[in-house]
């Protein structure tokens, strides 16, 4: 255990004071599988609170047993499983042994005028074969005297760790450090020692890495407790993915970096926008490539790139260019890093052999999906037609392919996709990383946009490209209705609308109207719901 350091996330705990634990189903899975992926070595999955009803979007369950069913079935790869309880709100009836749990462990957090009664309690955690995290909360109310009280009583439970819970964000570095040294001075070698911080003083980064320094010759393990982007109520938490940065550094640890960054871009970066906390993945990420921020900020309102790709473009930032922003430098570094050839000419073979000789339908995420539900259900009965989406999984209707070029809206639906397996084949483009496996078909992402268009990565065009390659002779098309200003949204749902689209809506409809024009000549097209498209007859 010597000179043992591990990272523990709290993202789905302690960041659900943000939301009260509503974090969505699908977001508790892709949160927990980014980093299981990224190897942190404890995930924290939220609250157990006998109080509360069991929901599967929150990360708050009455029980071990509730924790089962929501992630009982997802790979944890390396990482041991743990969850809180907060003394007196969860009484051992509601645990289940840990050989019967998806939980390794339980942390159970206590102030200090009951913590005799806590420490009796992890002892009862113990007998159930977990490990046990004692939590002392609020650090800081401790002297010197109390403190000694506390390792004495934690001696006697022989807990996994023991944490400096800094609950008020106080701690400097000095004073972190006396308590630091005094638990490593007092406490036995064999149990660990925590720190949880909170950013009040935006200390929580610089205090873990004070940490670090200092444990570089001790003989136990060092627990360091992150988030997330840092979320957490108020100014949120040391990060998860800065600690983890520092720890590959100066540390020799592998942690992927790009797999957190995808889970604080595709799940909390809208619950930041509703209740932001104190903390900017768009400055860290630029600090972390020395450029200007506004760099960042072009790439992430393409809204198509994963991060991996955007901290790839940003390493062919050179000279001076870096900190002096030219917003032509980034769109020529945008554009080559796009000319990455996916082959695929395998991947259309396939494709065209699904689709050989069938009619198909490709439902489209406007609104005309709810408002002409009928007349689209009609046209499926009279013509059976091998149903398509984009980017969505409409409620109703069944489809047999489902066509992807934007990753966050894969991530919003992938515990759904993984529910219902192989009834429907995943088309995704070279720009959607997979946490785990391969889709269905994979097409080269550079090949079905237009740079010249207003909206190059047009997913309605360049999921005709790809039938048009892939041999199909003709599409019905329903829910393609065309941008306009007068409508509140022109989305199925609200959350899918782009803003640069409302503005330049007129532009992106004449483009698509320009493009039809020359698909037509290759592939028959019938809109069978109204669109402000139109289709250009063709000259004699």
């Amino acid at each position: 255990m010597k000179n043992s350091i591990a990272l523990l996330d709290c993202t789905l705990r302690d960041g659900g004071y943000i939301n009260d634990w509503n974090f969505g189903h699908n977001t508790l899975i892709n949160v927990f599988e980014r980093l299981a992926s990224a190897q942190v070595n404890y995930i924290e999955i939220g609250f157990l609170d006998q109080r509360r009803p069991f929901d599967m979007n929150r990360s708050i369950m009455p029980n071990t047993q509730s924790a089962n069913i929501i992630y009982d079935q997802l790979d944890k790869k390396n990482a041991e499983i743990v969850g809180m309880i907060d003394f007196g709100t969860c009484d051992v009836t509601h645990i289940q042994p840990c050989a019967e749990s998806i939980l390794d462990g339980i942390r159970v957090i206590f102030k200090k005028h009951i913590k005799e009664q806590a420490l009796a309690f992890c002892k009862e955690l113990k007998q159930l074969g977990y490990k046990v995290f004692t939590q002392a909360v609020s650090i800081t109310s401790y002297n010197d005297e109390e403190l000694l009280e506390l390792i004495a009583l934690v001696n006697e439970v022989q807990p996994f760790a023991v944490s400096i819970v800094d609950t008020y964000g106080l701690l400097n570095q000095n004073k972190l450090m006396h308590y630091y040294e005094m638990m490593s001075q007092h406490l036995d070698e064999t149990i660990g020692i925590g720190y949880h911080s909170h950013n009040n003083f935006q200390l929580g980064y610089a205090n873990c890495i004070e940490l670090i320094n200092k444990h570089a010759t001790a003989n136990r393990l060092l627990l360091l407790d992150g988030t997330l982007f840092g979320m957490g109520k108020g100014a949120g938490n040391a990060p998860t993915e800065l600690i983890a940065t520092y720890l590959n550094e100066n540390c020799n640890t592998k942690y992927d970096i790009s797999q957190m960054l995808e889970a604080i871009d595709v799940n909390l970066m809208d619950i930041f926008k509703n209740s932001p906390w104190g903390y900017s993945m768009n400055f860290f990420i630029a600090a972390s490539n020395d450029c200007h921020p506004n760099y960042v900020s072009y790439l992430l309102d393409k809204k198509t790139l994963s991060v991996k790709s955007i901290n790839e473009i940003l390493k062919h930032l050179e000279g001076e260019k870096k900190l002096l922003y030219d917003k032509a430098y980034i769109e020529e570094l945008y554009i080559n890093y796009q000319t990455y050839k996916l082959h695929d000419t395998e991947e259309y073979s396939r494709l065209s052999t699904f689709l050989q000789d069938k009619k198909v339908l490709i439902i489209g995420p406007g609104l005309s999906v709810k408002t002409e539900l009928q007349r689209i259900k009609n046209y499926i009965s009279q013509h059976n037609p091998m149903v398509m989406a984009i980017n969505f999984v409409p409620e109703d209707f069944e489809i047999s392919f489902l066509f992807l070029t934007n990753s966050k809206r894969y991530v919003q639906q992938a515990t759904h996709l993984k529910n219902i397996g192989d009834t429907i084949k995943i088309i995704a483009t070279s720009n959607i990383s997979k946490s785990t496996g391969n889709f269905d078909f994979n097409l080269d992402y550079e090949t079905l946009i237009d740079r010249s268009a207003v909206f190059m990565d047009n997913s309605f065009l360049m999921l005709l490209r790809a039938l048009i390659r892939a041999g199909v002779s003709s599409v019905a098309l329903a829910g393609f209705d065309g941008y306009s200003l007068d409508r509140a949204t022109n989305y199925y749902s609200s959350k899918m609308e782009y803003d640069f689209a409302r503005q330049q809506g007129d532009q992106i409809n004449a483009n698509v109207n320009q493009v039809l024009s020359i698909f037509k000549k290759e592939i028959d097209i019938q809109f069978i719901t109204d669109t402000l498209y139109k289709l250009k007859k063709e000259e004699n």
